[in-house]
């Protein structure tokens, strides 16, 4: 795979199981060709784990991390984390479970030491908040090495190509080391506003965006069907106190949207913040200043593109009547989490995020109408045509419809795996990568809840698309090749 071009090579066949995507020792994504493997990843298979290399960050510990756990842990499973703050708070939490847990320090690094049972803890802190140690970090720790001495400037720099992208100061952009971390962030300033209240999340999100709000926070309240989201609303608002709702823009994997225009009023009314996650449609094509008062966003997916870095960034929006409230007490909190070698990454690939994210939409939206109008398709699920109205009410001016598509093929239950196996793009876990990424995203995200998950709207077979940059009519052509099988 060595500088395999990936927009003409996809990593998609059988024998290439556990290929980290791309070929790199930072990758974020790893190879799941065929609908039996993510079967057997999740079901811890020996044979397929075997061959998992890597895998995404925050559900797959890095090698190179793992062996900074055992230098800190000795004898005793441990986890690193970017700061001493970051461990306590990981210490607290598998404690809470009934397990021990301890804090080891060595050369600068903490991490946090426990017993086989306190793992599954420490593992479920380090998913859901995605406080995790950067591949790059570790790599330099065991190395004997520290920081770059231009970090700082790096990280600036960084601030300032986000806040020109979200028409803010770079005081009020937030670095993390993860997307769910900047969730995180912003979960932690709503509850010190509001404390020990729950928050309510608006449409069915991402897995770990839920899981934060329930497990780590004060309890999550989903409204999955947003045809319904105002009524109720209206209705759950009167019954006890919440800290702050929660919605993505659009949601993944059903792209749908709550009408912001109809839900900020009831907000504002009962004084609730509202934390908006933008990281499918990206700041390109939505504006959220009228409606969020903070947005929580993964410079993993599309602002890089390379997938190869992790990162992310909770703006703090000025417009905001919570603005000055929020802001000290995100700043209150803040630590420099997000490492230096990780931030030089993601600074250099921002610079070239809109002509990359223009040419990702006009991508998505030639492929998501050929799926509509294929007959092998049974559904589309794209921005355009999901909640259409909430869509346009925040895009902007020339802003699109991004690039990610969910489609189920007809008579999904038997069709969808070989669909799945036989596309003929990379598949694994992420997206927003320059090169097409497809997964078959329920089982990936809901294995062990697909019930609750089909109760919820969200069909077991459906297949998650993240359209690359590859020239159009061959990205078609191999689409169509597996809807043809």
């Amino acid at each position: 795979m060595i500088n395999r071009d990936l927009l003409q090579h996809p990593v998609w066949q059988p024998h290439e199981l556990g290929c980290p995507i791309p070929d790199s020792q930072h990758a974020v994504s790893v190879a799941l060709p065929c609908w039996q493997d993510v079967v057997a990843y999740e079901e811890k298979a020996p044979e397929t784990m075997r061959r998992i290399r890597t895998g995404y960050p925050r559900f797959v510990v890095h090698p190179l991390v793992q062996e900074m756990g055992r230098a800190l842990g000795g004898d005793q499973p441990c986890l690193p984390f970017p700061s001493a703050t970051t461990a306590e708070l990981a210490a607290q939490f598998v404690r809470a479970s009934g397990a021990p847990a301890r804090l080891v320090m060595q050369k600068g690094m903490c991490g946090v030491a426990t017993d086989g049972e306190g793992l599954v803890s420490l593992r479920a802190f380090w998913q859901h908040t995605g406080l995790v140690v950067s591949s790059r970090q570790a790599e330099v720790w065991m190395a004997g090495a520290g920081e770059d001495a231009d970090a700082d400037a790096i990280r600036r720099a960084l601030r300032r190509q986000l806040a020109a992208l979200y028409d803010c100061a770079a005081e009020d952009v937030f670095l993390t080391p993860s997307g769910m971390a900047s969730a995180f962030a912003a979960l932690r300033a709503v509850q010190r506003r509001t404390p020990g209240c729950p928050t309510v999340q608006l449409g069915f999100p991402y897995v770990d965006t839920l899981k934060l709000q329930q497990k780590v926070g004060h309890g999550g309240h989903l409204l999955h069907d947003l045809d319904r989201a105002e009524p109720d609303l209206l209705e759950l608002l009167p019954e006890r106190k919440f800290a702050a709702c929660f919605c993505e823009v659009p949601g993944n994997p059903l792209l749908g949207l709550a009408d912001l225009k109809r839900i900020t009023p009831i907000l504002r009314r009962w004084g609730l913040p509202l934390v908006a996650d933008d990281t499918v449609a990206t700041p390109l094509n939505v504006d959220l200043s009228g409606h969020a008062d903070l947005i929580a966003t993964s410079l993993t997916k599309f602002i890089t593109g390379t997938g190869d870095a992790m990162g992310g960034a909770l703006i703090c929006n000025p417009r905001s009547p919570y603005y000055g409230q929020l802001r000290a007490m995100i700043e209150a909190d803040h630590e420099k989490l997000l490492w230096g070698a990780e931030a030089r990454v993601l600074e250099a690939q921002v610079r070239g995020f809109p002509d990359r994210m223009r040419q990702h939409n006009a991508n998505g939206l030639l492929v998501a109408e050929k799926l509509r109008r294929h007959p092998a398709i049974e559904r589309v699920w794209y921005p355009r045509w999901v909640n259409t109205e909430a869509y346009e009410a925040v895009r902007r001016p020339g802003g699109g419809w991004g690039a990610l598509i969910t489609f189920l093929p007809r008579q999904a239950e038997s069709r969808a795996a070989r669909v799945y196996d036989a596309l003929e793009v990379c598949k694994g876990p992420s997206l927003g990568t320059v090169f097409s990424l497809a997964c078959p995203f329920t089982y990936l995200a809901h294995y062990c809840e697909l019930e609750w998950a089909r109760s919820c709207g969200v069909s077991p077979y459906l297949i998650r698309l993240s359209v690359g940059l590859e020239a159009p009519d061959d990205l078609w052509r191999r689409i169509e090749r597996a809807l043809d099988t």
